[in-house]
């Protein structure tokens, strides 16, 4: 649900990076942000919760391309990671263009994974989205701890439309870039196609 600019010649896509708590979706918008040029991004904002140790809701537009003479500005955006927060996960959501799918690669987090896909699924769904036509990709995250799933498996588990996949290392940012480009380019196509 792009929002056009006609004034400043933009449209404005919004991506959120969702996942269970504690998954590196919030490490994975410092590690952006941190590395995007100045004059190419607006600033983070976070809102914190008395219960929630990671950040609420982050906020980084970053300007990637043209698309018939209007400049794209991506907007990014967290969402919390407890179940107990549903209902601004739901608020996030509201006018989507893309969906990055941060999976905590680690054994004990496997049930947690399958849950927070389902919760996508199910908001998504109220929202008049469904999650096969959304441009979605998913990132297998914390590949560097020793009680990883292997990706076949977390694949079989948490990806059975075989949507863009990657293994990635939220802080020292190997496969960070790769997802977000990915659902960019999904994003784009989508915007170029019309829809």
């Amino acid at each position: 649900m792009s929002f056009i600019n006609y004034m400043a010649r933009e449209i404005n896509c919004k991506i959120v990076y969702y996942g269970p708590g504690l998954c590196g979706k919030t490490t994975n918008l410092q590690y952006i942000y941190e590395r995007t040029n100045p004059d190419a991004k607006g600033k983070m904002i976070s809102l914190a919760t008395e219960t929630e140790r990671t950040l609420f809701f982050d906020f980084l537009p970053l300007s990637l391309g043209e698309i018939r003479g209007f400049k794209t500005r991506f907007h990014l955006y967290t969402v919390p990671g407890q179940v107990f927060y549903d209902a601004s996960r739901k608020l996030i959501l509201k006018g989507v263009d893309g969906v990055i799918f941060v999976a905590d690669s680690q054994m004990e987090r496997l049930e947690a994974n399958q849950e927070s896909v389902e919760n996508l699924r199910t908001n998504l769904a109220e929202q008049g989205y469904s999650l096969e036509k959304v441009p979605y990709v998913i990132q297998y995250n914390k590949r560097d701890l020793p009680n990883v799933v292997p990706v076949e498996e977390l694949r079989a588990l948490i990806n059975p439309m075989n949507v863009p996949d990657f293994e990635a290392n939220a802080r020292s940012g190997t496969g960070v870039f790769d997802t977000l480009k990915a659902v960019s380019r999904l994003v784009l196509n989508e915007l170029r196609r019309g829809g």
